[in-house]
Parts: structure tokens; sequence; C-alpha cells
């Protein structure tokens, strides 16, 4: 136990007289410093600390700063939830790879703590990703993030291995043709062998290997991805998930990354949303997806379902030892403008979620002809509450994280 980086002793000043000590060791604490000597109480917290932070991630060689940030994870998880977004330096409403800029950024004066990416099209070989970032920049800015003290998440809408179209193309059997011994099982190793080449490229400036929360194969529950439920069986979807993990891990030696399991938004029980998990050794962290579609008023099944989901993952987190989360999150244009406060921060108190991350703020899409965005920009009539929603205690946005130092 001694050497698990969780349950180091903390550096604590203890050479002033009692009286002279930080306020928050008044009481009971204070009392039985008192009686018994600070070195007493210090063993006291050290093995309280280390009880309360005693599950380590699922891969068994992770590495030390993965390892870091999956304990003090879990040591937010109740008293507050790292807020994130999508795509967040590269683009937003109205502009486009502006160095420094982020709408969140403009709208709060601080970065999210939580950065997401998109890994769809690498695996094709292709320079841009599905939404048009290049991977070079990407790259570029997942170091920025962390080396400022945020966290990173990638998701990975892989394009259809056996019918050569793109992750929407829900053709029944495409997951039983990538498994081993499937007709299409080495163009799939083709796919992992890029994706690996990327997470293996991303390092900080000491060149350690950046800690990453992957969310492979993600909405698992929809019926639209070929990994979904038109695609395959529940065990058919459990070998495909156990195999890309063991595949990165095993064959490639990436030991940085922090396996999040997520559903979509429906699922009606614990045991619906456990129907195809891969199991406690292929997954780190529990979590699912939800939008809201239409404007308060009528947005009371969206509170209904949030809350509902939240309590179902909050028992599944504590009775498999995994940290819970938001996968994907929002309301797109935010038609309500105090949508986070009144319906978000509301709803969350109480439940102990890691993070959540709103999507993308796209902007214009000319295909749709409709404006695309889940994060206020300035001048937004949400970007006041969204302010309100930032200064709230259980929110964490990048400086505080940094404050942290969550990989440490």
């Amino acid at each position: 136990m001694l050497n698990d980086p969780a349950c180091q002793i903390p550096a604590l000043n203890i050479s002033l007289p009692i009286n002279k000590q930080s306020e928050h060791l008044e009481g009971p604490i204070f009392n039985l410093m008192k009686l018994f000597g600070p070195i007493y109480i210090l063993l006291i917290i050290f093995t309280v600390s280390c009880t309360a932070r005693q599950f380590p991630p699922s891969d068994p060689e992770a590495s030390m700063e993965t390892v870091n940030l999956y304990y003090n994870l879990q040591k937010l998880t109740g008293r507050g939830y790292l807020v994130g977004h999508q795509d967040a330096l590269a683009y937003g409403v109205h502009w486009k790879y502006k160095a420094g800029k982020s709408d969140i950024m403009e709208v709060t004066g601080d970065y999210p703590a939580l950065y997401g990416w998109e890994l769809g099209d690498l695996e094709l070989g292709a320079a841009l990703n599905l939404d048009s970032v290049p991977f070079d920049k990407m790259k570029a800015y997942i170091r920025q993030g962390y080396e400022r003290g945020g966290v990173i998440t990638l998701s990975w809408h892989a394009n259809n291995p056996m019918t050569g179209k793109n992750a929407w193309d829900a053709a029944p059997g495409s997951v039983a043709a990538v498994l081993p011994g499937g007709v299409k099982h080495q163009t799939f190793v083709k796919q992992l062998d890029r994706v690996a080449a990327f997470l293996a490229g991303l390092k900080g400036a000491k060149g350690e290997a950046i800690p990453v929360l992957f969310r492979p194969f993600h909405e698992l529950t929809g019926t639209w991805f070929w990994w979904g439920i038109k695609g395959c069986s529940p065990d058919e979807y459990k070998s495909l998930f156990r195999f890309t993990v063991d595949y990165l891990r095993k064959k490639k030696q990436l030991h940085n990354l922090l396996i999040v399991y997520n559903t979509a938004n429906e699922f009606k029980s614990k045991d619906e949303f456990l129907l195809r998990y891969p199991g406690d050794e292929y997954a780190d962290i529990i979590s699912f997806d939800i939008y809201q579609h239409v404007k308060q008023g009528a947005g009371d099944s969206f509170i209904s379902n949030l809350k509902f989901n939240l309590t179902v993952i909050d028992e599944l987190a504590a009775e498999r030892k995994k940290v819970a989360a938001i996968g994907e999150l929002g309301f797109n244009q935010i038609p309500d403008p105090e949508w986070f406060t009144n319906s978000l921060y509301t709803t969350f108190r109480g439940h102990r979620l890691a993070y959540i991350l709103l999507w993308r703020n796209a902007g214009y899409k000319s295909k749709e002809k409709e404006m695309e965005y889940y994060a206020p920009y300035k001048g937004h009539a949400a970007a006041a509450d969204f302010f309100k929603f930032y200064r709230m205690p259980e929110t964490i946005f990048e400086k505080e994280a940094a404050s942290m130092q969550l990989y440490k």
C-alpha cells in the first residue's frame, strides 16, 4: 500500500504551534490532535484516505499519470465535476483555428477542464477527422490542454470495416465480420493500428504518455451505429470491446488509457444498462449520452430521464467501483436562457459525477441549414446563466482543475 500513489502521506506543515494550524483543523480533528499529537492524526488521515480511494484502473500496468488521474477523478465524485466541451479549441460559433480562442473562455474567462476530441476517419489514413479537424492540430490542442492541467477524452466514430461506409451504416453482421475469424478482421486490425499510433504519439513535455479517457463504440444501445443493437448481439459487442482494449493494451502496449463504457440515453434498469457491458476489467468509467430536444415546458421528460439515469449510474459506480460521468450532453442552440442553472445544476446536485462533456459548437452547418452549438458563446442569451453555472461550487473548469494537479 505504501507504494500506491493514492496513499502517499501529504507533506503537511506541523512545525507551527497547534493553535496556528489551518482553520480546517478545528473541531473533532483539532481535539484529537490535542490528545494524541499530529503524527498519530496523520496516520488516521492516511488510513482513511487510502480506504476511500482503493480501487485502481482496470489496466494493471497503467502509467503513473493515468493512475493518479483515476484516483483524483474518484476524489471528485460527490464534491464536484469537471465541465468539458467537444472540440473547444479548434472552432466555435463564427470562428475556426484561432490561437487561444474558445467560446467557453470568452464567456467565463476560463477554459473547460475537459477537452473532447474525435478520431473518426483516422483509421482511413485521412489528414482530417470527420468534423474536418486536422489530426496534427488536434495533437497540438491535446498537448496544450494537458499541459495546462486539463483532461483529455477521445471518441471514435469508426468507419464500418465490413461495408466501407461510415459509422452510421448499421448493417447487420458488421461486428461479427470484424471479430477474430471474421472476413473483415484484418481490415479492423489495420484501423486499430492507426488509432494506436495516434495514441502512442500523445506525449507531454517530459516525454510521458498523456492520459486519455478513451470512449470507443459509444451509444452502443442505439440503432444508428454499426456496433449498435442492429449490428450485433450483446455477446458480439462485448467481444468487440474486449478485443479492442486487449489489442491496445497488450499488443500495442498503451497504458495511458482509462476506458469509458458509454450507452445512449434510454435504459430502464441497471440490468439493461449492463446488458452489453464488457466486464469490470475492461472499463474504468461508466457513462451515458443525453440531449434535450424540446423547449422548456415540454422538457420534463428530459429532466426525469436525466434523474433516473444519474441514479442508475450512481448505484452501479458504487457497486462496481467505477467512476460515473456523462459522455455527451447538450441542448442545441440553448433556447432556454437558464438551462444550465435551472435544469442541469439543480438535477446534478446530490449525484456522484466526475465529469460532463458538452457537445461541440459547430456553428452553421450548410447541409442541415441550421446552427449547431451546445455551449453559449459571447453575447448569447444563455451566456449570463452559464457564467452563474461556472461560479457554482460544484462545477470545475480548467483553472481549478490545474490547481488540483490531477496527474500527481
